[in-house]
Order: structure tokens, then C-alpha cells, then sequence
């Protein structure tokens, strides 16, 4: 995908994201997150976007910490969850291709610029967050693209999950696989980049898109993509579970991004 894509995709989530919140209230409970509220969601995100747009808008060079949410809540927090967004949509849409700031992992990009690892990372942050608000509302979740989930899931995959803070870890060499089921190479064996080999061991997991997917595996979590994505985030179960039922479970537990 491109980064205008990516825009595009960020602009209409988040659009998506403020309307299911302003509909549940911010005081419902998130299914998809225990323990939290729409209004955690909304300052949760809402603060995600503004240190975002910060790296992108100062060129900032490394780290800086989130900001606090303000102290607001109902019709005053929705409004400032949608300027916090439209902020972030300008900021991306406003940079120069060649802007410089800090960037935080290594999932490959067609056009590996610092622009392209935001306006891609704030897409798949919101998409997320707007299931969450929308679970929150009820009714039928909006759908998330074939090809924006396929993404997703290499990026949570060859990027959150290949630096040393995940904490997917097992005591001896195993094998996961991901296949998405509904995208040309899914459907069976296949070098494609509809599948993923995920190597396991006492170490951060290494991810290979495509090639060995015909090779034996512990597991496999397979389905369509849309499903696979918002799975591996652990928002809905996993479609179709094969072999070692536990390697899932074990992501379950541990794939949380920290």
C-alpha cells in the first residue's frame, strides 16, 4: 500500500472511531479492552495521535514521552479526540516526503521513509481502536480491508514482534503459521505474501513472509484476513486453529504490545 492510502485509510477510522464513541457515550465498557471505557479509549488514542504528529510536525530526532489527556469527558472529550485526529491527518498530509524524525521498528515499507512509518503505524493504530469503540457501541463492526489487514498483520508480525521487547518467547525452537485464507496465496501452500512463518524460541520471534510456508509447523492460525488481523491483536478469536493448539494460546497470553 502507499502512504496516500494509508492516509486515506486514517483519515476515514478515525472518522469512524469519534462517531461510535459520541453513539455508546464515553462511559461504556470496552469488550475488547477489560477494564477499560470508551473515555480511556478516546484518551488513549487521542494522545497516541498528538505524539505522532509531534515526531513528524518538530522533526524530533528520538524518544519523547506521551503527553497527559486533559481532564474532559462526554461531547467535550469526543471534540477533542476529533481535533486531536484531525491534527494528526493534516501533520501527515502537510509533510515534506523527506521529512526526518525518529521511527520505533523495523517492519519493511515500500517507501521505508519516517513519513511512510507513521502515516502506516497511526492507520493501523486507529483501525484498531475503532473495532474497540465500535464493539463498545454495538451493532456491526465496519469492515477493514483485505489488503490493509494482509499489511497489518506483517506489520504487527515483522515489526512489533521482531524487537526484543516482545514477549511471544518459548524454551525451544518452534514453528507458527499465519495464513490469511482469502488473498491470492492463502488459500493453500504457497510462496506468497499471504502467509507468514513465525520461528519461536527463548528469543524474539523471527518472521518470514512467504517463502517456506509449504515447510511443516507446530500451529497454524489461518482465515480470512480481516479476521487474522484484528485476532492477532487479540480482539476476536482466532478463525481456524491446526496442530499445537497451545502456541495460540500463548500468544494469547503473552503478544501484548508493551
Amino acid at each position: 500500500m502507499k502512504t496516500a492510502e494509508f492516509l486515506e485509510t486514517l483519515d476515514r477510522e478515525g472518522r469512524l472511531l469519534a462517531a461510535a464513541a459520541e453513539q455508546a457515550g464515553t462511559g461504556a465498557p470496552v469488550p475488547s479492552c477489560p477494564g477499560w471505557r470508551v473515555r480511556d479509549l478516546l484518551r488513549h488514542t487521542g494522545v497516541v495521535h498528538r505524539w505522532a504528529a509531534a515526531f513528524v510536525a518538530e522533526a524530533h530526532a528520538s524518544p519523547r514521552p506521551m503527553g497527559e489527556p486533559p481532564l474532559l469527558d462526554g461531547a467535550a472529550l469526543v471534540d477533542w479526540y476529533r481535533d486531536s485526529h484531525r491534527r494528526l491527518v493534516e501533520t501527515l498530509d502537510r509533510a515534506p516526503d523527506d521529512v526526518t524524525c525518529w521511527t520505533f521498528h523495523p517492519a519493511p515499507l515500500p517507501s521505508p521513509s519516517p513519513l511512510a512509518f507513521w502515516t502506516r503505524r497511526q492507520a493501523h493504530e486507529t483501525a484498531v481502536h475503532r473495532f474497540d469503540a465500535e464493539a463498545a457501541r454495538g451493532g456491526t463492526p465496519a469492515p477493514v480491508g483485505a489488503r490493509f489487514a494482509v499489511d497489518g498483520i506483517d506489520e504487527l508480525l515483522r515489526g512489533f514482534h521482531a524487537r526484543s521487547r516482545s514477549r511471544v518467547r518459548t524454551s525451544g525452537p518452534r514453528v507458527l503459521r499465519v495464513r490469511a485464507q482469502d488473498v491470492p496465496g492463502g488459500a493453500g501452500p504457497a510462496d506468497d505474501d499471504a502467509v507468514w512463518t513465525v520461528r519461536l524460541s527463548d528469543g524474539p520471534p523471527v518472521t518470514e513472509r512467504g517463502g517456506g510456508a509449504d515447510a511443516p509447523a507446530d500451529t497454524e492460525l489461518s482465515g480470512p484476513a480481516d479476521q487474522l488481523y484484528l485476532a492477532l491483536w487479540n480482539r476476536v478469536p482466532v478463525p481456524r486453529v491446526t496442530g499445537d493448539a497451545s502456541l495460540a494460546a500463548l500468544w494469547r497470553t503473552t503478544s501484548g504490545i508493551v
